[in-house]
């Protein structure tokens, strides 16, 4: 019955602007993110991705605010709040990824790291291409379902890398007995595959969304 309203009711699509802006900026951090990853300017990137989470933070509270201020909203408000947290929360671990790579002042990273930044550069544009989509989730309900499953696939290809890449370490560094450089590399690698997981959570999000409202 509520759904039937929704749809009769007028929409405030800036909860769409809102969303978009927020991915985008999600974007941004993860490209960010793959550069350093892959040796460039390793500060400045540093620096961008630290920039971008406080972007996000503002809009994620510019949404939270407009979902209690709102009497229409296009979809649930449980629901609002937490796509745009479980995105936020992308974000937040590609900025811990950074206070770790700066704690440890590491300037240069692994292949399968290098991969990692590809893989989450992959999940984060299917995220940016799912949000606009959810304007109109009855005609793109099936475009939709296909990104939940492609940002699937990215995580899972992530897994992979991240357990190949302690791997790796172990091979490189048990013998040696270098224990820290295990650990920093073990914990970068982890990191990393918690910020595609938090992409896969953003997905979970729209696929619920989209089961509710279709």
């Amino acid at each position: 019955m509520m759904s039937i309203f929704r749809r009769l009711m007028p929409r405030e699509d800036k909860f769409f602007d809102m969303l978009c802006q927020h991915s985008k900026t999600v974007v941004a951090a993860a490209y960010a993110l793959d550069q350093l990853l892959q040796g460039n300017d390793v500060q400045k990137n540093c620096e961008r991705i630290v920039e971008l989470e406080n972007e996000a933070d503002d809009i994620t509270r510019e949404v939270l605010l407009a979902v209690r201020r709102s009497f229409i909203t296009p979809f649930d408000r449980g629901d609002i709040k937490d796509l745009i947290q479980s995105m936020d929360d992308a974000i937040d671990m590609m900025h811990k990824t950074v206070k770790t790579i700066r704690l440890f002042e590491q300037a240069s990273f692994d292949p399968l790291m290098q991969e990692m930044g590809g893989e989450i550069v992959k999940a984060a544009n299917l995220i940016a291409e799912a949000i606009p989509l959810l304007n109109k989730i009855g005609s793109n309900a099936s475009r939709l379902a296909i990104i939940a499953e492609e940002v699937t696939r990215v995580e899972g290809r992530s897994d992979e890398l991240h357990d190949q890449g302690l791997k790796d370490l172990f091979q490189r560094y048990g013998s040696m007995g270098n224990v820290m450089a295990y650990m920093i590399g073990n914990e970068i690698y982890s990191e990393l595959e918690k910020v595609v997981d938090r992409f896969e959570d953003v997905a979970n999000e729209i696929s619920g969304i989209v089961i509710e409202n279709v």
